[in-house]
């Protein structure tokens, strides 16, 4: 098909991060038809997610699912979605805790002082719904304590929706103390997070709570076929509004896009990842997952998704459950 003269091409600022599945349309390799795409590589999320939800920075961006969740189901339709999926992560082993706290099992956490960049950040979400469900935990008398877990900041500046119901949580700079300070000092039992408390490093107590995370998480994902998904692509609406054929032209780039990252990680004459052992993983993801463990579109997703809306709606996050096929605009493959 011939390109689209670049003087009819709609111009599209689209923010994310540089993921080996969007590589291609950061290089060029892949264009998506009629859009003369603007990538800007940011590779922290927080940074893209406050900077939209904020001040709509971006025509497009990655955006944390919970966020765009809770917001529409708020009423505030300033953006829509395409059911591209740029980050998805297991979540089980970045749940730390501190031994000296008695925690030895998941129901151990019931009552305790759990820290948490966000409560409503969707791996935090996430990780409360495997644990409810899988290990019988109830989070009911437990005190979230928010903060960043690294540093002696709060986690970016987010624009969010307010909670449905009360839930109890301390906000603030803690003494100018991070998470992972507060961790190491026993003054929290437990983090929920989406990188590791660098106290760790130096305390032999504070250690993962499932410490066979790998197994835990492939039996999760063999039992209930989640893998569970943290972003989606949002468009302003405005932006779709007067140019709507760029959903289905997005979503058909970030599909090739991310073949291309397939068949870039399957040529094992020369790794292409610092990964010794490449080649078995790569025939474990084959045997787990099958040929496409990414997967894009409504259906393929739709389980997790209202899983994840389901968690959601049990933890304060929003009142009720959305249609799943509410959340996305059409497009076309």
């Amino acid at each position: 098909m011939p390109s689209t003269p670049s003087s009819s091409r709609v111009p599209l600022r689209f923010a994310c991060g540089l993921y080996d599945r969007m590589q291609a349309l950061y290089t060029g390799e892949v264009a998506p038809e009629g859009i003369d795409l603007e990538f800007v590589r940011i590779d922290a999320p927080r940074k893209i997610f406050d900077r939209m939800a904020g001040e709509q920075a971006f025509d497009a961006s990655e955006l944390s699912v919970s966020e765009f969740i809770t917001r529409k189901s708020a009423g505030d339709d300033s953006f829509v979605a395409i059911p591209v999926f740029p980050s998805r992560t297991f979540r089980h082993s970045f749940i730390t805790v501190n031994r000296r706290s008695g925690i030895r099992t998941p129901k151990d956490l019931e009552g305790k002082r759990i820290g948490v960049p966000l409560y409503t950040m969707t791996a935090a979400v996430w990780m409360r719904g495997h644990l409810q469900d899988d290990f019988g935990v109830d989070f009911s008398s437990v005190q979230w304590v928010e903060g960043s877990i690294n540093s002696a900041t709060s986690h970016g500046t987010p624009t969010l929706m307010p909670l449905v119901r009360e839930i109890p949580i301390e906000r603030g700079f803690h003494d100018g103390k991070s998470l992972s300070q507060l961790l190491d000092e026993g003054k929290i039992d437990a983090i929920f997070g989406t990188t590791l408390p660098e106290s760790r490093r130096h305390n032999p107590d504070i250690q993962r709570l499932f410490p066979d995370f790998r197994e835990v998480e492939k039996d999760y994902y063999k039992r209930t076929g989640i893998f569970p998904i943290m972003h989606l692509v949002a468009i302003r609406k405005e932006v779709y509004e007067r140019h709507p054929f760029i959903a289905s032209s997005l979503y058909r780039a970030c599909l090739e896009s991310k073949e291309v990252a397939y068949r870039h990680m399957r040529n094992l004459a020369a790794l292409r990842y610092m990964l010794p052992w490449l080649t078995d993983d790569l025939d474990e993801l084959e045997e787990v997952f099958g040929l496409d463990p990414w997967t894009y579109g409504v259906e393929a997703n739709r389980h997790t998704l209202e899983t994840l809306m389901r968690y959601m709606k049990e933890q304060g996050l929003i009142r009720d459950v959305l249609d799943v096929d509410e959340l996305f605009v059409p497009v076309q493959e």
